[in-house]
């Protein structure tokens, strides 16, 4: 996979309510037309944070791949705006797959593939994943104190994944983009590498022979080859480092994780690593159908929203047996679904607050 990470911010000048002409950052939005196999399948309008695990995930959570293994490189070119997917043994069904599509409430992202409820009812979630009240506030606060896009430059939305423990929620990865679905697929993107029982160590365990050798200024020198030779992107990525483009293997572990504050590999973790007692994601959006449902396709039991619960969110959540969370802020919250997995603790709430205009 190529590392293609762009700004996520730019400068523009801006007149304010006195007149004054001042410098303004606002979110640097930009297309991603994705390629299977040479198959244009999809643009999709983003942050461009981590660009392949936003297309790795969005195959994932539309059914289009069920396995990191099935796929051997990503390469993302901004030069031209474009993510190229090579499939080991391609997409089976493709054109019937992609050829229904649902409009959704999704922004950033218009529309899924197939029938949003056809694997519902296969999804089985961990039974006995449950938060305490004090964690709930715990994980709202990490959020509310975390320096983001959102505080410097608005418009955003922004996901996150916590792995439960004894003691306060330990955040695996916080993502920013334009919309949620694109937020929350690529941290599916990033559990499809991270999260696999061989795939769990740094991407310093990559032997040399991982990546590719890169010819900067060569036409497609960053492209991975078909069989033929013929590079997978006409256009030339030079401007990528010379050790840019990491294959994917089945059984080696992290090789697409990103780079982390330090410039180290963000270090892979498994579902049953001791100590966690389940995974919590979070999202600034609204829980529709949609998101409920990719985040149980993910198999997290428990969902944490700033905002509230649409109709469906509310009945796929129920039929899944997914904890459902809305308008959480400060100590406030409401419990939507499967309440069994929140161990509430009014006490730590606070006084009531009084309702405005009632009787002293």
């Amino acid at each position: 996979m190529t590392h293609a990470q762009a700004a996520l911010t730019c400068e523009v000048d801006a007149v304010n309510e006195y007149g004054e002409v001042q410098k303004i950052a606002i979110p640097a939005e930009r297309a991603l037309t994705v390629y299977v196999d040479k198959r244009e399948l999809v643009t999709l309008m983003t942050l461009g944070a981590h660009p392949e695990l936003l297309v790795l995930g969005y195959l994932r959570n539309q059914r289009l791949v069920k396995d990191v293994a099935d796929i051997e490189s990503i390469t993302v070119d901004w030069d031209v705006g474009a993510a190229a997917v090579k499939t080991r043994h391609g997409i089976e069904d493709i054109e019937e797959k992609t050829s229904r599509r649902v409009v959704t409430t999704g922004c950033g992202q218009g529309s899924v593939f197939g029938g949003l409820m056809d694997e519902v009812d296969g999804i089985v979630l961990p039974a006995g994943a449950q938060m305490t009240q004090a964690q709930l506030y715990s994980l709202v606060n990490t959020i509310r104190l975390k320096e983001t896009t959102y505080k410097s430059a608005g418009s955003v939305h922004a996901c996150a994944l916590f792995a439960m423990t004894g003691g306060d929620p330990e955040m695996l990865l916080f993502v920013e983009d334009v919309g949620r679905h694109n937020a929350i697929d690529t941290i599916a993107g990033w559990m499809a590498i991270n999260m696999a029982p061989t795939l769990g160590t740094d991407v310093s365990s990559l032997p040399p022979e991982g990546a590719l050798r890169l010819r900067p200024g060569e036409a497609g020198s960053t492209a991975p080859a078909d069989e033929d030779g013929a590079p997978t992107l006409p256009t030339s990525c030079g401007s990528l480092p010379p050790e840019g483009v990491l294959r994917l293997r089945p059984g080696e572990a992290g090789s697409a994780a990103p780079a982390g504050e330090e410039g180290k590999g963000v270090v892979g973790a498994s579902l049953t690593d001791p100590g966690w007692e389940g995974l919590v994601f979070y999202t600034t959006g609204r829980l529709t159908s949609e998101m409920v449902i990719k985040s149980a396709q993910m198999g997290v039991p428990i969902v944490v929203s700033r905002s509230g619960i649409t109709q469906m969110g509310h009945q796929v959540a129920q039929t899944v047996g997914l904890c459902a969370i809305g308008r959480a802020t400060n100590k406030r919250f409401v419990c939507y679904a499967s309440p069994q997995r929140l161990k509430l603790q009014p006490e730590l709430a606070g006084p009531r607050p009084r309702n405005v205009g009632a009787e002293p």
